[in-house]
């Protein structure tokens, strides 16, 4: 049943009354450079916000046996894998009423690459018109503060969900996905889930899985005098990189048979991400190392994803009169993931559709999308609707990222609509 319009208004206004403390929550968020490994004070702030709002609170560590135990596990380095903790808090009804939610987010960001080549300060949230900068404004902190201003906006008329809401504040979302997972083997379930990540207010109908893994190659010194009697190392991994261009290349060619990505371009992006190799400029270098990301097709495992990886460098290799007798080392150091595609028709959607609507003025539309989300865990092993949604941001990842603020009130307003129907509310407790 459709939201009744007299509350629907009274929401839209009350997100409107709370946004300039949103903006300056999530202002505070961006603040803290909580890069892969050093999301632990982010972490802290987040426990205090959902404790002083009275959420019963959590915070636990990463189970990392438990990880590698399951299939949506991604590999773990645990030299650079983070040790800070997933924060959790859980919205109890009076009484079960309604359908329940997960609202997650990440606060783990992505490196902010030189310095001199950002306006602002990476980590000092300057607000300049409608857009909020900063690393992370866009990829998600104005989603993870629009997880509990939508909640907040509720509580201000008096109001609370009626069925259980968890929030999820987790990490390792750039580099692995194991925060979002485990959540899931910690058992947290709900009807729905929704994850406002930045998608210019669309929905993500597909997306890809990610694989990460480096090549290693080895070479042989020698004075550059008597470079022909040495192997260069790094001139052999440009070789290996045009053997995954080939592997690249193949993946697009078959977007025909994979639903969803039959009218996409280039939805399988390998990235050379790093390279590193070498010791002296006038040595020939006796090691070279790439780091490598991947897309993969939703319905194509990692493990399968890995193996054609593999096989295609090992295949190169013996074709390459250096390489023949130094073969290369393929490892896999991160995300091990597959995608997923959300099937169309459920209630979660045609709720979602109808705040969005409401909130934003026109239908709401569905993309394909060649990255990895956390939806991915809570699609393939929870099995239930898997909502990822959120606003407007530019250069996510890259200088200069920003947010619309105004984008961020339409769907902080969407979102609350959309738990007000779907979870049902009730009266706040006195």
């Amino acid at each position: 049943m459709a939201l009744d319009p007299t509350l629907a208004a009274e929401i839209e206004a009350s997100v409107a009354e709370g946004f300039a403390d949103q903006v300056a929550h999530t202002q505070a968020l961006v603040r803290f450079a909580s890069l892969r490994g050093a999301e632990h004070a982010c972490q802290d702030y987040v426990f205090a916000q959902f404790r002083a709002r009275g959420y019963a609170t959590e915070r636990f560590a990463m189970d990392r046996a438990a990880i590698a135990a399951h299939p949506g596990g991604s590999k773990i380095d645990d030299a650079l894998h983070s040790d800070a903790p997933i924060v959790v808090c859980h919205h109890r009804p009076n009484t079960e009423t309604g359908r329940s939610l997960i609202l997650q987010a990440h606060v783990d960001v992505v490196p902010t690459g030189p310095l001199d080549l950002w306006t602002h300060r990476p980590f000092d949230p300057v607000v300049e018109g409608d857009w909020l900068y900063g690393r992370g404004a866009g990829d998600m902190k104005a989603g993870h503060a629009a997880n509990l201003f939508a909640l907040d906006a509720l509580a201000r008329l008096g109001l609370q969900p009626a069925a259980s809401v968890t929030v999820q504040s987790v990490v390792e979302e750039e580099s692995t996905g194991n925060g979002a997972l485990m959540t899931h083997l910690r058992g947290y379930r709900a009807d729905a889930v929704l994850i406002p990540e930045p998608e210019d207010e669309k929905l993500v109908r597909a997306n890809t899985g990610v694989l990460w893994f480096a090549v290693e190659v080895r070479g042989v010194p020698v004075h550059v005098r008597e470079m022909g009697a040495g192997a260069n190392a790094i001139d052999a991994t440009y070789r290996v990189i045009g053997a995954l261009r080939e592997v690249e290349a193949r993946w697009n060619a078959e977007t025909s048979a994979h639903p969803h990505f039959e009218n996409e371009d280039h939805p399988i992006n390998l990235n050379i991400g790093k390279i590193e190799g070498g010791d002296w400029a006038s040595s020939v270098p006796a090691w070279c190392r790439i780091h490598c990301r991947i897309a993969l097709y939703p319905g194509v495992t990692a493990a399968q994803a890995a193996a054609e990886i593999e096989a295609a460098v090992s295949r190169f290799a013996r074709s390459d009169p250096f390489l023949a007798n130094n073969p290369p080392r393929v490892v896999f150091n991160g995300f091990f993931v597959e995608g997923y595609v959300l099937e169309a028709g459920s209630e979660a959607e045609a709720v979602l559709g109808r705040a969005h609507a409401r909130a934003i003025g026109s239908p709401l539309q569905s993309f394909t999308s060649p990255s990895y989300l956390d939806t991915r865990v809570h699609a393939l092993y929870d099995r239930v609707p898997a909502l990822c949604y959120g606003p407007t941001a530019q250069n996510i990842h890259g200088f200069d990222e920003r947010v619309s603020l105004a984008s961020v009130q339409r769907c902080t307003t969407a979102m609350a609509l959309f738990v007000a129907e779907w979870c049902g509310t009730e009266r706040k407790a006195a």
